[in-house]
């Protein structure tokens, strides 16, 4: 009997994989339904992915959250389960870091979920084992495939600014299609900053609260619908603009 009738699925996989990895979930368990959440995460940006995820998982009741973005696949590196209000199945390469509280980590046997798919191949864990381990997880079968995990889960340094004066190193974690710039940077340390705007290298980023409040092709700060700060120009790309990608961001408050 299914028990999550829903497993959503974030990855980088772009197109083809995914479809595979659906396939396997149907055939264990044809009854859930299969949110994409989005296959498009930069290739290997686990920070990115680990954003994300923390961003979509509570508008879900009763799901199973499967992410598979895993730079390390085919190494030691462990497939894990975390229990809690909603089931999350990943690689233990920190992109659970924003669901660890009060929960139960399990570890996937490899050896069992591959069964189902007859392979273990060193480059496709998303099929043979992720996969078979949501669809195992939708039917309360986890105990099935993975025992208690007690060693450590691998934690990211995100939704932790490092500030020095008036200087904020903080992550540029999401670029969407628009070229906005999607930063870690709550919307409770703002406030508490109270801030202008802010400055990345030579430009200026009025801190405003729509798009509209600046010219246009001018560049802005605002508090996105991430509730974190975002850079962006308005009606155009403040990535490309300005050669801003993920990664590590320093700005300075005015």
């Amino acid at each position: 009997m299914v028990v999550h009738k829903i497993i959503t699925l974030l990855t980088d996989f772009g197109d083809f994989y995914p479809g595979v990895m659906k396939g396997v979930i149907l055939k264990i368990c044809p009854d859930v339904k299969i949110v994409d959440i989005t296959h498009s995460v930069e290739p290997q940006n686990v920070l990115q992915a680990a954003f994300l995820l923390s961003n979509y998982h509570n508008f879900f009741e009763n799901a199973i959250h499967l992410v598979v973005v895993d730079p390390g696949v085919g190494s030691e590196r462990e497939a894990l389960i975390v229990e809690r209000d909603n089931i999350f199945i990943a690689p233990n390469n920190g992109i659970l870091t924003p669901v660890l509280d009060n929960c139960k980590i399990w570890r996937i046997d490899e050896s069992k979920t591959s069964k189902f798919t007859k392979t273990l191949s060193s480059t496709f864990h998303g099929r043979d084992v992720f996969a078979p381990a949501a669809a195992l997880a939708a039917l309360d079968k986890i105990e099935e495939i993975a025992e208690p995990f007690k060693d450590d889960v691998i934690k990211l340094n995100i939704f932790n600014p490092e500030i020095k004066g008036n200087k904020i190193k903080c992550n540029a974690v999401y670029i969407d299609r628009f070229g906005n710039v999607v930063t870690d940077l709550k919307r409770e340390l703002i406030q508490k900053i109270n801030p202008k705007g802010f400055y990345i290298k030579d430009t200026y980023f009025p801190l405003v609260e729509r798009y509209v409040d600046v010219e246009m092709n001018e560049p802005l700060s605002l508090i996105g619908s991430f509730d974190t700060l975002e850079l962006s120009v308005r009606n155009g790309s403040a990535s490309e603009r300005f050669g801003i990608r993920c990664g590590e961001l320093n700005l300075e408050v005015v």
